[in-house]
């Protein structure tokens, strides 16, 4: 409701492009070069390492194989994948994710059904998870029970501090695949390859109730039945395929190897395809060959896909956890939140306020780590050093943005023209240009984004209620939802498409370029 309307309205191929758009000079290629061969290689390498690894583990047991032996079966999938990715681009991608998303969502739901089965229905899961949560000294259902929303805040693996960064922090605070804040990544990449303003909102709002509210309880509840069938797991990270293994018939196993491999074979073509973009046309393109043919252009790709294909197999075989790979990845991204939200509503940020805060941010969270003795696989040294970090990167990129100058005149003139972001923040901007009509929807919008808030977690939770036979509640989670959902319709349709998309902003406007030459 924020941002993905003003993502499509960028016109941009990829989100890293959006530097040139917003900023301008050499800072702007900088940081767009910058963030290119940055988020390209090495970031979208240790994704794709935690997504390879994934899939080692689940060949490795299921096959009962070498993790050498799985790394080369899995190097081959990506070259099948990779071949379809280059070969269709992004729409193919987009195709097969969708076609590969029924498949292990239909995969993923019967093995959760036999899951339950094999622990004797859901109040024998319930049963054996309360005499789990007995022999932890716990009470059943109460404060740290298995089934509680809110962990034992006592215990070593989630202290209360860790538990107030992951709910407080971390969804504004820092970049992280899928979740960047404002947008970004391949979520950004699908916004503005939608048909229109309107498609790019709906699309993103569909992701974030398909990805939250549903797509989680199949895995949910294996995991919970895996606490029953296999306690103590030395690696809790083999507990769904050894479900897998022993729940289903032999029949079906295949099948269920299938759906994960199409679920690897899916996320591994959206960051091949999003890393090779940024390589390519944010990099390549942009610095080394502007005047190529498309046939360069292409090949370059394939080779980017290449290079990342061989980088992730040597972070995959380095790598042993795949929570200590995320985890690294947002304390490398702490602090950065603020600049790529504000950068939309603020006209006084500029390219060094992105540059200083993704440096500030990477050199603080790896000196916590190298020199301090920190360690952001352990939940207590990761929550202090998210939070020693996110409030360095903040003064860092404070101080740079007000000892700099703004961005020219012309550039923010011509960005405020083409993305409309509303008058609050732009006020020096939008005096100069009469021209755009203001838009007052900033509280419209915060309202359908607490609708949105409620509907998915509504559903989340309701869903997960009536799973586990507390009709009353579920019901009451999942009306509350519904309740989200139709104040958004109601809003959206009370205000109309033409003025939601900006359809009335653009009516009789031009490029605005006033002659003046710096703001104060």
């Amino acid at each position: 409701f924020f941002y993905a309307r003003l993502w499509r309205r960028c016109g941009v191929t990829t989100d890293i492009e959006f530097a040139e758009v917003r900023y301008a000079g050499k800072p702007a290629a900088f940081l767009r070069g910058f963030r290119a061969l940055y988020l390209g290689i090495p970031v979208n390498c240790i994704i794709l390492g935690w997504v390879n690894l994934a899939m080692v583990k689940i060949l490795m047991l299921v096959l009962n194989i070498t993790r050498v032996e799985a790394l080369l079966i899995v190097l081959a999938m990506i070259g099948v994948t990779s071949l379809i990715s280059t070969m269709s681009g992004l729409w193919g991608v987009l195709v097969t994710d969708l076609f590969q998303f029924f498949i292990k969502m239909t995969m993923v739901t019967v093995l959760a059904v036999a899951a339950v089965h094999a622990v004797g229905g859901m109040g024998a899961l319930k049963t054996k998870l309360a005499l789990l949560d007995q022999a932890r000294g716990v009470v059943p259902g109460g404060h740290g029970s298995v089934l509680s929303f809110v962990p034992d805040l006592s215990s070593p693996w989630m202290p209360m501090i860790t538990f107030l960064v992951y709910i407080s922090m971390n969804w504004w605070a820092t970049w992280y695949p899928g979740a960047e804040p404002g947008g970004g990544g391949y979520i950004a990449q699908r916004m503005f390859s939608a048909k229109d303003e309107k498609h790019s909102l709906l699309a993103t709002l569909w992701f974030n109730i398909a990805h939250y509210a549903i797509r989680p309880w199949p895995w949910v509840l294996v995991a919970l039945a895996s606490l029953v069938l296999f306690p103590g797991l030395s690696d809790p990270e083999t507990g769904y395929v050894r479900v897998m293994i022993a729940c289903l018939p032999v029949s079906l196993r295949g099948l269920m190897l299938a759906a994960f491999a199409a679920a690897y074979m899916s996320t591994i073509a959206t960051q091949l395809n999003w890393g090779a973009s940024y390589i390519v046309n944010d990099f390549y393109r942009r610095f080394v060959n502007k005047s190529g043919s498309e046939r360069q252009y292409v090949l370059a790709s394939k080779a980017a896909t290449v290079l990342l294909t061989l980088i992730s197999a040597v972070v995959t075989f380095y790598l042993d956890s795949i929570a200590g790979a995320w985890k690294l990845l947002l304390v490398t991204g702490a602090g950065t939140g603020p600049v790529f939200l504000l950068r939309w509503y603020w006209w006084r940020i500029n390219a060094w306020s992105e540059v200083s805060a993704m440096s500030a941010a990477f050199a603080t969270s790896i000196g916590l780590q190298l020199l301090g003795g920190w360690d952001s696989d352990k939940p207590v040294d990761f929550a202090w050093i998210m939070i020693v970090t996110v409030a360095i990167t903040t003064i860092v990129w404070l101080a740079v943005t007000l000892l700099t100058k703004p961005e020219p005149w012309p550039t923010l003139a011509a960005f405020y023209s083409r993305v409309r972001p509303g008058v609050a923040g732009w006020g020096p901007v939008a005096r100069y240009a009469p021209e755009i009509q203001p838009s007052n929807d900033g509280w419209y919008r915060a309202l359908d984004w607490l609708g949105g808030c409620a509907l998915i977690y509504g559903i989340l939770f309701g869903t997960g209620k009536l799973l586990l036979g507390e009709w009353p509640l579920g019901l009451f989670l999942i009306g509350s939802g519904l309740v989200g959902g139709a104040v958004i319709w109601w809003d959206l349709s009370r205000r109309g498409w033409s003025s939601i998309t900006g359809e009335a902003e653009r009516a009789g406007t031009a490029p605005i370029y006033q002659p003046v030459t710096e703001l104060k």
